[in-house]
């Protein structure tokens, strides 16, 4: 008779990551599926097409002036209540979504929805990074938690839209945004501690800095609008439908796959698994810039996905204590400075530039990014002595 050997029983770490990660799963999906209906729908919503696009880099911008300001906030009141303050916001933004109209009237809740994201990320990533030892693995489970809501929400937005208008959806998802307060008051209320204080100075982005940046300019600007930029004469166009199902199969990868990499990292190492995703990732990029459309937009979906785990626990092992928010808080700083640039330099260029040429470059840049973070990998975890050998 064989016998199972049962799984271990979470952690109180593994727990608080879970339910970070349920939190910002319940309340992200108002915010993706505006990002499908909103240009969609622009007149709906009393807005230009122009003023949609503004609307929606509206979040990141925000996210880059206020992140020091909410991982601060974070540090010193804890994850309970700096992630109870945002669920509660965050629903009533999806509120405002099914019923405000005008450009300013939504502008205010996007710039709001922006520090809600800014806050519940950082809980996520702190949580998962809270302990060294199974930091990565962690780190890939919050991450298909959290796409768990867009991959289910997406399709649902595009049918409900085309039955019953853009708005509704909004206020089913507001209600899901109120159920995340249940998860939010399981988090821990301790304060994280702000580190000693220093003088604020201008310091020069690290290698860490370079590749979130342009991990957020190739593969959440330029490839996301090239994708509809160069294949709209290949796919169905302007089906609501169709284009939410295509952005859901982006959620649904880091759901399969994000784990998978959580996992490849304390195997094989974070800094040598990013080193050599991303170098896959430039080639990749540079093929969907020479024709490669679809083989390649697949295959980037499923590298963006595995990669998405790694850079957490990169940044908990060389900023370790206190220091660790404010590191993760300008990581993602300035992933959005890139995210919000590379929509930008793809509407611009694109139109006029060769795609090969423009994608050629950025993954060449992408790779030397990438190659720079590898100059002092860590090793895979001992996971019977709970450290690096």
């Amino acid at each position: 008779m064989f016998r199972t050997t049962p799984a271990p029983a979470p952690t109180a770490i593994d727990l608080n990551s879970r339910h970070a990660a349920i939190a910002l799963g319940l309340s992200l999906p108002a915010d993706v599926v505006l990002y499908l209906l909103l240009p969609m729908y622009a007149g709906q919503f009393g807005v230009t097409l122009a003023e949609a696009g503004m609307l929606l880099a509206a979040n990141r911008l925000v996210r880059i002036a206020g992140y020091g300001a909410v991982a601060r906030f974070y540090a010193r009141n804890g994850d309970r209540l700096t992630c109870s303050i945002a669920v509660v916001a965050a629903a009533f933004c999806g509120l405002g979504y099914a019923t405000l109209s005008g450009f300013w009237a939504l502008l205010p809740l996007r710039l709001v929805w922006g520090l809600c994201f800014a806050a519940l990320n950082l809980s996520t990533q702190s949580l998962a990074t809270a302990e060294q030892l199974g930091a990565a693995r962690r780190s890939g489970r919050s991450r298909a938690l959290i796409a768990m809501g867009p991959v289910l929400a997406l399709p649902l937005g595009a049918l409900l839209a085309q039955w019953a208008g853009p708005r509704i959806i909004f206020g089913i998802l507001a209600v899901f945004s109120l159920l995340a307060v249940l998860a939010a008051r399981r988090l821990p209320s301790v304060p994280h501690g702000t580190g000693p204080q220093r003088a604020r100075r201008f310091k020069w982005p690290n290698s860490l800095d370079a590749w979130s940046f342009m991990e957020g300019l190739t593969l959440d600007g330029l490839f996301i609008v090239g994708l509809s930029y160069l294949g709209k004469d290949l796919m169905p166009g302007g089906a609501v439908v169709m284009a939410g199902s295509l952005m859901a199969l982006r959620y649904l990868a880091e759901i399969l796959l994000s784990p998978v990499g959580g996992r490849m990292a304390e195997r094989f190492g974070a800094e040598r698994l990013l080193v050599s995703l991303s170098l896959v990732t430039a080639i990749a990029l540079a093929g969907f810039g020479l024709g490669w459309l679809w083989s390649c937009a697949a295959s980037i979906v499923v590298l963006r996905a595995l990669q998405l785990p790694l850079l957490p626990p990169i940044v908990a092992r060389r900023t370790p204590g206190p220091e660790r928010m404010h590191a993760l808080a300008a990581r993602a700083v300035w992933r959005d400075i890139g995210a919000g640039i590379g929509p930008l330099l793809a509407g611009l260029l694109l139109p006029v530039v060769a795609s090969s040429w423009l994608y050629g470059s950025c993954a060449l840049l992408l790779a030397a990014a990438a190659l720079a973070c590898g100059k002092n990998p860590s090793a895979p975890v001992d996971k019977k002595q709970g450290a690096t050998p």
